[in-house]
């Protein structure tokens, strides 16, 4: 098959599918959220039984910024070839979509199987899927905020990135090699003269107030 990059949703804005290498035996198509659930329904009455798995991306700067992604599989139903057998025809669905709050149908009534991968596109990137029986988060806690796999997501999460960066040394903020010093030091020193059976070094005397 060849791989098709068609679309009716952000046509003027770089699609990524125009970037990959060609799949092979895969047709890559895109539609608009509108026409998902009946173009999936048709791919299934013509025999893509399979549903792989569902996927989701998150193109910050694009139009629209996020990509559902679905792989379907047909499986041969004719007798063939060991080889044959091993090349079942593939394709991959795209739908864009945008906004704050960003929708597409679920297909949980075509593939059962979809029941989870929707609940992680979901969790991940706060997609949500109309019509799905059970839309909770699946990996994260359900009072967990935000969605971590957006590109505009806190790299420390919404509360430790609200709180101030520690000012103590962390492998993250000191260069290797770098010696310690001050209180950490002289810890350092006491543990090591304790574990030779050293007297300990004595910490120095705190000056009195007047």
């Amino acid at each position: 098959m060849s791989i098709s990059h068609t679309s009716s949703a952000g046509a003027g804005a770089l699609d990524p599918t125009a970037l990959r290498l060609d799949l092979g035996d895969a047709s890559v198509i895109r539609v608009a959220p509108a026409d998902l659930h009946a173009t999936l329904a048709k791919f299934k009455a013509e025999g893509f039984s399979v549903l792989v798995d569902i996927g989701g991306a998150d193109y910050l700067e694009r139009v629209p910024r996020y990509d559902v992604v679905y792989h379907l599989i047909k499986l041969r139903a004719n007798m063939t070839s060991v080889a044959a057998v091993g090349q079942p025809e593939r394709v991959r669905v795209l739908c864009g979509v945008d906004g704050a709050t960003p929708r597409v149908p679920s297909v949980c009534d075509l593939w059962p199987n979809a029941n989870w991968p929707e609940r992680e596109v979901f969790d991940l990137f706060g997609i949500t899927f109309d019509g799905h029986p059970d839309l909770r988060r699946i990996q994260l806690p359900a009072d967990w905020e935000g969605h971590p796999l957006r590109k505009d997501y806190p790299l420390r999460g919404p509360a430790r990135e609200a709180a101030p960066r520690p000012s103590f040394a962390l492998k993250s903020n000191v260069m290797a090699g770098t010696p310690v010093a001050g209180k950490t030091a002289a810890a350092l020193q006491r543990h090591i003269a304790a574990a030779r059976g050293q007297a300990l070094p004595t910490e120095p005397a705190k000056e009195s107030g007047a």
